[in-house]
């Protein structure tokens, strides 16, 4: 039987996503109790960075622990991925050897390779394209604070990187709108907003797409990779700081996201993300509870 992967949120469908939000929000519960639950005892997640992380790097190594599990970390400099072994050669032999493969890596396609050929599940930790398990603890902590998101309105304020593109799978799937507004030259994937057209909206305005809103988000504007190209995209974002002018064309009651790390006095002010509307602390907690909840589903 073939593994099942986590690719993008398109890998599960609305109510598996559902249902895996509340199994975090469960798993949650039972870490604050202090409950013992290990499900993934003796199994083994390699984990694949060719991107440094914070979060990431945590909360599935955390993760593995919590459930009787261990976790390994691999990078280019410490095997042979970095001396140019083929792909499909490296996930044949690490899938043979552990139950599950996370990647954070630069092109989405060196994901899919891996999932092509792997035994076991292949998880995307974050790709250029998309970085679909930041989404599943973005909208843990939203199920969390005000119930499901469908019908609701969300803002996108930023780059149109793998944050954002990840938002309209989510969309899509859970049925909600969401407004992005990026500079002209930094919109989305064209192919992406054709077939989200029917929950996504573009400006390039973040004013008009902040109004009404009940959740607005934003990413630095130059992610990793992208630092040689910092100036040009400050030029370019300037009127698109996330600020408390912009919060106040949103619902009285509106969150503020941001996966983080955050550049203050950038795409956000202080103000805001230290703010009383801002729920970062609880998003960037939950990265470790969401992912259990997947890791739970596609290695048990």
């Amino acid at each position: 039987m073939k593994p099942r992967h986590f690719i993008t949120l398109n890998d599960l469908s609305a109510d598996e996503l559902r249902a895996l939000i509340q199994r975090a929000i469960e798993l949650k519960k039972m870490r604050a109790a202090g409950q013992i639950h290990q499900p993934l005892k003796n199994k083994v997640l390699g984990m694949i960075f060719e991107k440094s992380s914070t979060r990431t790097r945590i909360s599935f190594e955390a993760g593995m622990t919590h459930f009787g599990g261990s976790a390994l970390f691999l990078s280019p400099r410490d095997t042979q991925l970095g001396r140019g072994e083929p792909l499909a050669d490296s996930a044949r032999v690490i899938s043979s050897m552990v139950d599950g493969i996370m990647l954070r890596t630069n092109d989405h396609s060196t994901v899919s390779t891996f999932a092509k050929h792997s035994k076991v599940p292949v998880i995307n930790g974050l790709t250029d394209r998309f970085h679909p398990c930041q989404l599943l603890a973005d909208l843990q902590t939203w199920f969390e604070q005000r119930g499901d998101i469908k019908g609701k309105q969300v803002c996108w304020i930023g780059d149109g990187n793998n944050m954002c593109q990840s938002y309209m799978n989510a969309a899509k799937l859970l049925d909600f709108q969401l407004s992005i507004a990026c500079p002209t030259g930094y919109e989305p994937e064209q192919p992406l907003l054709d077939s989200t057209a029917s929950h996504v909206r573009l400006f390039n305005d973040p004013k008009l797409a902040a109004q009404g809103a009940d959740l607005i988000v934003t990413d630095v504007w130059a992610s990793m990779g992208q630092e040689q190209e910092q100036q040009d995209r400050e030029k370019a974002f300037e009127g698109f700081c996330v600020d408390a002018s912009i919060m106040a064309l949103a619902n009285s009651d509106a969150l503020f996201m941001h996966c983080l790390p955050a550049h203050r006095g950038e795409e956000v002010s202080a103000e805001v993300l230290d703010g009383q509307q801002s729920v970062i602390w609880d998003e960037a907690e939950n990265r470790l509870h969401a992912q259990k909840a997947l890791l739970e589903l596609l290695m048990k």
